[in-house]
């Protein structure tokens, strides 16, 4: 009798052992947690926020991190109630806001919430509780623009902006000089989609990029519109002419018609801020990726090498190295006020 007591003790105290671990396993702590507000348009648009969420996948995968996250239709109106309802909770070890049109929104939060932590990508906010990111977007627009004046047999480009703001200028600025450095007398139509969503507004873009082909005989265009991109590549598979990919590497989405990317690599900023905090090693102040900094470059031209051919694919990576050792200086949006 006294075994059998025995035995079911110890088998009892093996079970209250075994629920004890799979409770511990279950409700392990999380090393950190992190909110975002996306940029209109939202996931999906294979560009630019998705880059953002790629870099918090990662970071929830292999730091450990919980994230909440938000998507404004209209960023004037939802932006700051979305911070603000962030900050308000004082749970979160960093408050992302992803692009330039949460520059006045995380200004104004920022200085009612003090103690939080922010970070805004593209655009800068001087408080001394946030990180701004800014790209040279510039230096790979430059590598893009040259390899489309290698390209057209038209010599007339097209660029698609979002909207006329300095984030996307500096792309222009870059995608300009890049070309004309190649041949001074290129053309290069530059438009932008504009209205209510401009950077989820595929249709427009489509229709602008139509009308550029038809009527400017426009053979390489570059979309730096979020998921308005779609309507360019779309136009351009219509029409038989190239595009290029922005934000994420965008050349798989029609392969053939995309020759190259210029990849922002949002994803890997957002992620080493994460990191950054967690160590606590975060630091507020201006940030600036570019070539050097392995923050901007080209994709790896995966659908497009024989039709580019290796000695360009050589020029733009000889082009890549010569900005990286400053060797050559491109210019941001004052290049535009020439």
């Amino acid at each position: 009798m006294k075994k059998l007591f025995k035995l079911l003790t110890s088998l009892l105290m093996f079970t209250v052992l075994l629920v004890s671990c799979g409770t511990e396993k279950k409700e392990a702590k999380k090393a950190g947690k992190v909110a975002i507000v996306f940029s209109t348009g939202g996931l999906g648009d294979k560009s630019f926020n998705d880059s953002a969420n790629e870099g918090l996948l990662k970071a929830a995968k292999e730091l450990n991190v919980e994230y909440d996250y938000y998507e404004p239709k209209d960023a004037s109106s939802e932006t700051k109630n979305q911070l603000s309802n962030y900050a308000e909770k004082g749970d979160y070890d960093m408050i992302f806001a992803i692009g330039a049109t949460a520059h006045d929104a995380l200004l104004e939060v920022a200085k009612e919430f003090p103690e939080q932590k922010f970070t805004i990508v593209d655009s800068e906010v001087d408080l001394p509780n946030v990180a701004s990111i800014l790209f040279k977007e510039q230096e790979g627009s430059y590598l893009v623009g040259a390899l489309s004046a290698m390209m057209t047999k038209t010599n007339s480009l097209g660029f698609v902006g979002g909207m006329d703001i300095d984030v996307i200028k500096r792309f222009q600025s870059g995608f300009e000089q890049g070309a004309k450095a190649v041949n001074p007398d290129i053309n290069i139509t530059v438009v932008f989609v504009n209205g209510s969503n401009p950077f989820n507004d595929p249709v427009t873009a489509k229709s602008l990029t139509t009308t550029m082909i038809d009527n400017k005989k426009t053979d390489i265009i570059f979309p730096v519109a979020g998921g308005s991109g779609a309507g360019v590549f779309q136009a351009a598979k219509e029409k038989g002419v190239f595009a290029l990919g922005v934000d994420l590497d965008q050349d798989g989405i029609m392969p053939g018609i995309i020759l190259t990317s210029m990849i922002k690599k949002v994803n890997g900023a957002v992620y080493q801020i994460v990191k950054d905090v967690l160590n606590d090693n975060f630091k507020t102040g201006v940030k600036h990726l570019g070539i050097a900094e392995e923050g901007v470059a080209t994709s790896e031209f995966k659908y497009t090498k024989d039709i580019i051919g290796q000695e360009k694919i050589d020029k733009i990576n000889k082009l890549s190295k010569d900005i990286k050792d400053g060797k050559v200086k491109v210019e941001g949006i004052e290049y535009l006020k020439k």
